[in-house]
């Protein structure tokens, strides 16, 4: 065989295995600066809840203007101190979008209270403000809303009708950082906003969240709850000039997160909005090359909203292609390409089903959109060449699936 027609031969072989190099769904954005901070927390001493998330706390209080900011070991947790502070009792309701991860609407079960769903908006997948009043009755104590993707709800019209029917207003705001609402940085548009710092959050410490408010009643029940109804600190009672008496006050939780994690968060905060720059530059890679397929839906972004872009979703109008979601999927996993679809919608689940009774016809919207959604992958670290790989590997699929 010819020298020049073997060399040919092997860069063919590395062009197509560097075409088929697996993207991954999501891939943590840390580096040095995160595992030196983390060393040194250790080092300290301090592995538990201790100086370092005070200083977490401050600091991110700070970034998104809150009055106060509390650190914890998760969003879910902070969605239940949240109800726990405003309340919630056994045999309230509290409205949540249909299309959510359980967590919004499970931390309503912990009360034996009743989530009550509300479809979504067909374009930005947030709760429908215009269906929320239909699902409101006497026993209504709070409605949770999520910013859907990152991108926030309709804050104003959302407010007016909490205020009209005295409801408090939680924002889940797992997928929201940074957004911003009319200008405002989301952290203070709700009454209380819970943020998840879970591995695959736009400021990610593997597992822990934060909790915002205005109200320092809610703030102050929030702190002692969140570890063990403690009217004081641990950290406080073995740090110097610390005592070792406290009193419970109320059955709590265990709920607190580490110096670890808050070393992590502290990291993480500084690069944030360079995070958001990068996940910002691939959606509009993403939108440049899919707005001008008929058979691809792009995310709709409301011009007074400014999304965090934690997640980049797709629609597949299927009605111009021969093949559903699942199969889509599984083509693009034949190339290379990990996806993922949120969420399942609640109603769709067995437990909200034999619990609530809740069925699909009732959320026309959320079973529209649950049908032809697709998570493509959008994460800082990616580069160029993976997002290219994404975006051939759609437009390879519509090409064999699309009717003619």
């Amino acid at each position: 065989m010819p020298i020049g027609k073997a060399i040919g031969i092997r860069q063919g072989k590395r062009m197509a295995q560097k075409k088929s190099q697996h993207v991954p769904f999501h891939r943590a954005f840390v580096g040095k600066e995160e595992i030196k901070a983390v060393t040194e927390a250790i080092e300290s001493g301090w592995i538990t809840m201790g100086p370092k998330t005070v200083e977490f706390e401050e600091k991110f209080r700070t970034y998104v203007g809150a009055k106060y900011a509390l650190a914890v070991n998760s969003c879910t947790a902070a969605l239940h101190l949240a109800l726990e502070a405003i309340g919630i009792k056994e045999g309230d309701e509290v409205l949540v979008p249909a299309i959510t991860f359980t967590a919004t609407a499970e931390v309503v079960c912990y009360f034996k209270a009743k989530p009550v769903l509300v479809d979504v908006e067909p374009d930005t997948l947030n709760i429908d403000a215009s269906k929320i009043e239909d699902g409101i009755t006497s026993r209504t104590k709070a409605i949770i809303v999520v910013d859907y993707a990152g991108q926030p709800v309709d804050y104003d019209r959302i407010k007016r009708i909490a205020k009209k029917h005295k409801l408090s207003l939680i924002e889940d705001a797992a997928h929201t950082l940074p957004s911003w609402y009319k200008g405002k940085k989301v952290g203070t548009l709700a009454d209380i906003t819970c943020f998840s710092f879970y591995a695959t959050k736009t400021l990610a410490t593997g597992e822990g969240g934060m909790i915002t408010t205005e109200n320092p009643k809610w703030a102050e029940r929030m702190k002692i709850m969140r570890l063990h109804g403690m009217n004081r600190d641990a950290w406080k009672r073995y740090a110097k000039g610390g005592h070792w008496y406290y009193e419970i006050v109320g059955a709590g939780y265990k709920y607190n997160t580490t110096d670890m994690n808050a070393a992590l968060g502290l990291v993480q905060l500084k690069k944030l909005e360079m995070m958001w720059k990068k996940r910002q530059a691939i959606a509009e890679m993403y939108h440049k090359n899919f707005t001008t397929l008929p058979e691809i839906i792009c995310p709709v972004i409301r011009p007074d909203r400014v999304t965090s872009w934690h997640l980049y979703v797709i629609k597949l109008a299927l009605e111009k292609l021969s093949i559903d979601r699942a199969q889509f999927i599984e083509e693009l996993a034949q190339q290379g390409i990990s996806t993922s679809v949120h969420f399942i919608p609640l109603y769709r689940h067995p437990f909200y089903q034999e619990k609530f009774g809740f069925k699909a016809k009732d959320y026309p919207h959320s079973e529209w959109a649950y049908e032809r959604m697709i998570s493509l992958p959008i994460f800082p670290g990616m580069t160029k060449d993976q997002v290219a790989q994404v975006i051939d590997a759609v437009k390879n699929v519509i090409k064999r699936n699309r009717h003619v």
